[in-house]
């Protein structure tokens, strides 16, 4: 039994009703429940959460699925503040031990005390800009992709943990130019994809 924990870290702030995070929420739901294999628990950051049940949840998942918009280049508050609740909540109890480094030469092996080897991960982020900002040259982010740039320090806050990353999936556009149905069509494409490889097993 392949153990999927969905985390929706959509808000409702300003001007966002957090709908489309809810959608590629719902997306990956239903794409797991079609599965004989899968057992799924979900978390959505708005509706609110208990730390030490969250902490549980990642100590008991195979694969962790992060959805996020990117609010001011960052992830929301909402979701930021849930990653220090639960996070802070895990330590020595199955999200990490230590820093890693010991006091013989505290310079070497920092970030090294996570407890979830084994677990993989996977993020989608749902931005303003379009692609394009990140790869042509001379476009906002310098040909900096959403992985290396933005949520560079996400990545290694999973790495902290010990969690090794799946292919992200990154939807543009989505305030001006959004094409919502294209869009979850191409995420499945995507997961299929991610979890055919994963798997071993053609999914379809």
């Amino acid at each position: 039994m392949n153990k999927i924990f969905i985390i929706n870290g959509g808000q409702r702030f300003a001007h966002s009703n957090g709908a489309f995070n809810e959608t590629v929420s719902k997306t990956t739901q239903a794409f797991f429940e079609a599965m004989d294999d899968v057992e799924l628990k979900m978390t959505n950051i708005a509706e609110g959460y208990v730390p030490d049940r969250e902490v549980e949840k990642f100590v008991w998942a195979d694969i962790v699925i992060y959805h996020t918009p990117i609010w001011w280049f960052q992830l929301p508050f909402g979701f930021k503040k849930y990653i220090d609740e639960v996070f802070t909540a895990g330590h020595q109890r199955g999200i990490y031990r230590s820093d890693g480094r010991r006091s013989a030469d505290p310079t070497i092996n920092y970030g090294t005390g996570g407890m979830l080897q084994g677990t993989k991960y996977m993020v989608t982020s749902s931005w303003n800009a379009p692609e394009t900002a990140f790869t042509l040259p001379g476009e906002f982010f310098n040909e900096r992709s959403v992985d290396d740039g933005p949520l560079f320090g996400f990545h290694r806050m999973n790495a902290f943990a010990a969690m090794h990353p799946l292919k992200s999936f990154h939807f543009h556009d989505v305030e001006k130019n959004a094409d919502v149905e294209r869009d979850m069509q191409l995420y499945t494409k995507h997961l299929e994809a991610v979890f055919s490889e994963e798997w071993g097993m053609k999914i379809a």
